[in-house]
């Protein structure tokens, strides 16, 4: 199957702020667009078969900063998690609200006022992943790789969803800005190959040269679901 990098957005001019964007149209500030040039130097190494991206505007700039020659697609299932009545409010407001110990210690049964619940969230977010990496694989190979654009609680759902590991422990990951998480998905489990990279080399995720697309695929096929016992040679080709 291939292979997906997840790439949060560039700092914001609310994260900035300490408060909560939610789907609000705010945009990178100084540092965030120099965070999104810096993860587009690192993602050159990496050959995309295609990007996709959540509606809003701080993940667009950032592909736009990153990607320069990009021609993003839109997907809604990445779009932010809907705060509702939250959404714009000061984090240290919030955390005196009734509900924000539900949402840090048992997020699944956290539901917005006037928005999303965060189960319903999860749950599209890891459709659309799924659904594009399927759809990439067949039109490009199990060797491609593609990224999705997408928010922090967003991407944090899908790495719990890729580790087999209840929301309600998703508050354990974490998702910086411009960062990148790699997963690869195959029919019997997700690999999570990266997270919360924000300073690394990525040139080991790229696919393997043409020439030996072949023969690796008819060696690993059979196996492609199975961890390496010990650990393995890691993913230098």
């Amino acid at each position: 199957m291939a292979t997906l990098l997840l790439l949060r957005h560039g700092r914001t001019t609310a994260n900035a702020d300490g408060g909560l964007a939610g789907r609000q149209p705010v945009e990178l500030d100084e540092t965030g667009r120099a965070q999104a040039a810096a993860v587009g130097e690192r993602l050159r190494s990496v050959p995309l078969a295609a990007v996709v991206t959540s509606p809003l505007i701080r993940c667009r700039q950032t592909l736009e900063l990153a990607l320069p020659d990009a021609d993003p697609l839109v997907e809604e299932g990445l779009i932010e998690c809907g705060y509702g009545a939250w959404e714009g409010q000061p984090l240290k407001k919030l955390a005196k609200e009734s509900l924000w110990p539900v949402v840090q210690q048992h997020p699944s049964a956290a539901v917005f006022p006037q928005g999303e619940a965060m189960a319903a969230m999860a749950a599209r977010a890891v459709a659309a992943v799924r659904q594009w990496d399927a759809r990439i694989t067949a039109e490009h190979g199990p060797e491609a790789v593609w990224l999705a654009c997408s928010h922090g609680d967003v991407i944090k759902a899908i790495v719990a969803d890729a580790l087999g590991v209840h929301l309600d422990l998703f508050q354990r990951i974490v998702a910086d800005p411009a960062s990148v998480t790699a997963i690869r998905y195959t029919p019997l489990r997700p690999f999570l190959l990266r997270l919360n990279d924000t300073g690394g080399d990525l040139a080991a995720l790229a696919p393997p040269p043409r020439k030996r697309r072949r023969a690796a695929r008819a060696a690993t096929s059979a196996a492609d679901s199975d961890a390496p016992v010990g650990g393995g040679a890691g993913a230098g080709r």
